[in-house]
């Protein structure tokens, strides 16, 4: 069925469930009702084919779908939940768990033939980067990923499992490293004479707690856990790009611009939004594609609550956070 002859029948069903519905609404609030004022029935009608409209709109967009494509965005720093995420100046970002629902939707929709994945992301936690990317690796049918202003580190963990890799030439791309942090200000509590009593099970048990300086040991035990984190990164790298891992590690966790990462290989081609939609078309072997974008259904309350809570971690975040349980932890990022 070509897109014409799709919209058509699309247009010829919104019709038909607007005409019963007025039909309807002609009958009940007008013909039968003898006693109420004419005035009054006209406009129930009027109302009652405005819902209709919507309502055949729906079924039309269900049993008609005009799209072909499902975009998923992965926007801000990548946490569980898009919550505060360690980054200065970056208190809220993408949530995986969101992300990973609207790339299993895409996929279990009938509709949709390929998925775009549009990233502007410095990176974020490693687990939470991991789960996106095994959704976009599981994903029934072609896949590529759209670096806008910046696809560092997780952002590029989960870029390098798709199809194929599309940026800007002056897009931020790369950062294949991992980050290992602790704050530590047992100097400042010593100043403050604030004193770290140690109770714990198991020689590394506190290993990387804020208020006490790491031995020598718990050092290269935690460097340890980054490396083995480096390790599984750049193999995946190297899989996912049909590169050497050699060429991965070579590349330092730097950054580089798009057409330098292209160079590189890091990217496969350079170009803007309708290039990428280009390419879509010719994966799927159509004249042009149709993007719906995924995206989470959060309400207005939850998004307003959630934007009082960014706001919040902002206004409290300074030297007093190195005291809370979250400071005293050691983090990994991508």
């Amino acid at each position: 069925m070509t897109d014409r002859e799709r919209s058509l029948e699309r247009g010829v069903l919104v019709v038909a469930v607007a005409a019963v519905a007025g039909l309807a609404g002609w009958l009940l609030f007008y013909v039968v009702p003898y006693d109420l004022a004419s005035l009054l029935g006209v406009l129930l009608v009027v109302a009652t084919v405005f819902l209709g409209v919507r309502l055949g709109s729906r079924v039309a967009s269900a049993r008609f779908p005009d799209y072909d494509v499902a975009e998923v965005g992965v926007e801000g720093p990548i946490t569980r939940d898009g919550g505060p995420t360690g980054f200065p100046n970056r208190p809220g970002g993408a949530s995986s768990d969101d992300v990973v629902e609207q790339i299993r939707a895409a996929d279990d929709d009938d509709a949709v033939s390929a998925l775009l994945v549009r990233l502007n992301t410095p990176g974020g936690a490693v687990l939470p980067s991991d789960d996106i990317r095994r959704a976009a690796a599981a994903f029934d049918g072609p896949t590529v990923a759209y670096a806008t202003d910046t696809c560092a580190s997780g952002g590029y963990w989960i870029a390098s499992v798709c199809d194929e890799i599309w940026a800007h030439d002056v897009s931020i791309v790369g950062s294949i490293g991992v980050i290992g942090s602790s704050v530590n200000v047992h100097e400042l509590a010593e100043r403050l004479g604030v004193s770290y009593e140690r109770f714990a099970a198991g020689k590394y048990k506190d290993a990387g707690t804020a208020l006490k300086e790491p031995s020598e040991e718990e050092r290269a035990y935690l460097q340890g856990i980054v490396d083995d984190y480096y390790d599984d990164f750049v193999e995946r790298v190297a899989e996912g790009r049909d590169m050497d891992p050699e060429t991965v590690r070579d590349t330092e966790a730097r950054v580089y611009l798009g057409s330098d990462a292209h160079e590189l290989g890091l990217v496969d081609e350079l170009g803007t939004r309708e290039d990428v939609e280009d390419r879509l078309a010719a994966l799927l072997g159509t004249e042009a594609v149709s993007v719906r974008e995924f995206s989470s259904g959060e309400s207005l309350v939850s998004r307003l609550r959630g934007g009082t809570e960014r706001v919040a971690f902002a206004l409290g975040a300074g030297v007093a956070s190195a005291f809370d349980d979250e400071a005293s932890e050691f983090r990994f990022r991508l």
